[in-house]
């Protein structure tokens, strides 16, 4: 069965960070609003939805995504690329302990989920603000014993590399060329995002549907064009957290 582990958005999100947007208002109770749906679309597409326990200290906890990659095989916990962040992966390391056995990295390895993209058995992993060459290493140490391996990627221009990249199936990658340098997939077919939608490229695959949000409908026509079934939300509140559609879950199949 498949497993998204999320969490509820914070009182506090408006004092998430911040590292290309500039600091807007934020709506709680639309934001909250937007996570419900999200939620419900994941839950639509055969997800089993699993809440960690509500943190209203820390702004960033619904971005659960960040904090561990799960694996078939394990599951790793990362040290987050910032301090205010690090409290937030102890109840993700909780929640996965029935699911799979735990890896820590540790400092001064620095790593976040959303610089990790994985396309088989290849974890594309982003060498951004928030994730370096340590935490990389220490990654590809960990996974290499179950058959993966590690391509580092450097990310200029955005927060993640799942910014600026989605591995789609089909052996498709979804990118934005401004922001990672597309010989590095050239062995996938590459979709580059509409240059309207320089953001777009942060979509969610999940049981043959890409999620994705509201604000690119360039994306949702060309996607639709290539026969990739689509789903739309309006995740704008949370968008001026920097969210996307993948960092507010991780997915993972019961072994």
């Amino acid at each position: 069965m498949l497993t998204a582990l999320t969490r509820a958005v914070s009182p506090t999100i408006l004092d998430c960070e911040l590292t290309f947007l500039e600091r807007r208002p934020i709506n709680l109770e639309l934001a909250a609003q937007q996570h419900a749906a999200y939620e419900q679309t994941l839950a639509d597409l055969g997800a089993r939805i699993v809440r960690l326990p509500d943190r209203p200290h820390l702004p960033d906890a619904v971005f659960v995504e960040d904090t561990a990659i799960v694996l078939d095989e394990i599951a790793v916990i990362c040290p987050m690329g910032v301090e205010s962040r690090r409290a937030e992966a102890r109840d993700t390391a909780e929640g996965l302990t029935p699911y799979r056995p735990l890896v820590f990295l540790t400092p001064p390895a620095r790593l976040e989920g959303g610089d990790v993209v994985r396309a088989g058995r290849t974890l594309y992993v982003g060498r951004s603000a928030r994730t370096n060459d340590a935490g990389i290493e220490q990654l590809r140490r960990a996974i290499a014993p179950h058959g993966y391996s590690v391509c580092a990627v450097p990310v200029d221009g955005c927060l993640h590399l799942k910014s600026a990249c989605a591995f789609l199936g089909r052996n498709t990658m979804l990118l934005n060329p401004e922001w990672v340098d597309p010989g590095i997939f050239r062995d996938f077919e590459i979709l580059t995002v509409p240059k309207t939608e320089p953001m777009s490229a942060d979509v969610l695959p999940i049981g043959g549907t890409i999620v994705m949000t509201a604000d690119s409908p360039a994306l949702q026509a060309l996607l639709q064009q290539r026969g990739f079934p689509t789903r739309a939300l309006d995740l704008s509140e949370l968008q001026k957290a920097e969210a996307g559609t993948t960092c507010m879950s991780i997915l993972f199949e019961l072994r």
